[in-house]
């Protein structure tokens, strides 16, 4: 192959379409996660993994005084040293976050053979899952992803989407939980359907912006009333 050939061919490999990733919320509490890497970014995974209730791992041979202090506090289980193939057994999730791309490769490739999910900062090519931009609203969850093309992207999407969702939603969120319950126990079932007209959101954030919750649930029961006897709002029997 010519110069001219193999110029081509690396700009086909930098522009290679990235792969059509399929969302979802993966419960991870109480099970084994393991992070390769003991810098800032290994931090930041680190706690987001204890934010999901995750048994952490981290292995490094220098780790942040932060990890020291996690450590510490018994939240997690710190091994000073390089990492090395076995560390990864019984895990439910890897992370790689070395600055060495070998050590990277080694994690992702013992990972994949274990049937392990990885994630290598920086490398979604190596990588079978990778993490969105996201914030919470109490039980709500609201993430962007650019598919790995570009997190900055991602994460001003993010940061403009935090504006607009207060904690009202979270507040509404719990509200509706209670109204659930409520109608099941009086035997009531709701379809999805039936909701997404019910939800008046701008009158319902409105008045939890306000502190009414009283008159939100009014509210709300009031629109899912009026399906009642219809196939949207049946009794079980």
């Amino acid at each position: 192959m010519g110069v001219r050939g193999k110029r081509i061919e690396d700009m086909k490999s930098k522009h290679i379409k990235p792969p059509i990733y399929y969302p979802i919320f993966l419960n991870i509490q109480g099970k084994r996660c393991v992070v390769i890497g003991g810098g800032n970014v290994a931090l930041r995974k680190v706690r987001m993994l204890l934010d999901c209730g995750a048994n952490v791992t981290v292995v490094s041979p220098k780790p942040h005084l932060g990890m020291a202090k996690l450590s510490e506090k018994k939240a997690i289980h710190l091994i000073h040293r390089n990492y090395k193939v076995g560390d990864l057994m019984d895990a439910t999730i890897a992370v790689a976050s070395t600055d060495v791309r070998e050590i990277n490769r080694t994690v992702a490739h013992e990972a994949k053979k274990l049937g392990i999910l990885v994630n290598v900062v920086d490398d979604p090519r190596l990588s079978s899952f990778i993490p969105p931009s996201f914030f919470r609203r109490g039980n709500l969850t609201i993430a962007v992803s650019s598919a790995g093309t570009s997190p900055a992207l991602a994460r001003k999407i993010r940061t403009n989407l935090e504006k607009s969702f207060g904690k009202e939603y979270a507040t509404l969120l719990s509200l509706i939980s209670e109204v659930r319950c409520a109608l099941k126990e009086r035997g009531c079932a709701v379809d999805g359907e039936a909701w997404q007209e019910a939800l008046d959101l701008e009158s319902l954030i409105r008045l939890m912006q306000k502190g009414q919750r009283k008159k939100a649930k009014t509210l709300l029961l009031s629109k899912l009333e009026a399906y009642r006897g219809s196939y949207k709002f049946r009794r079980r029997v």
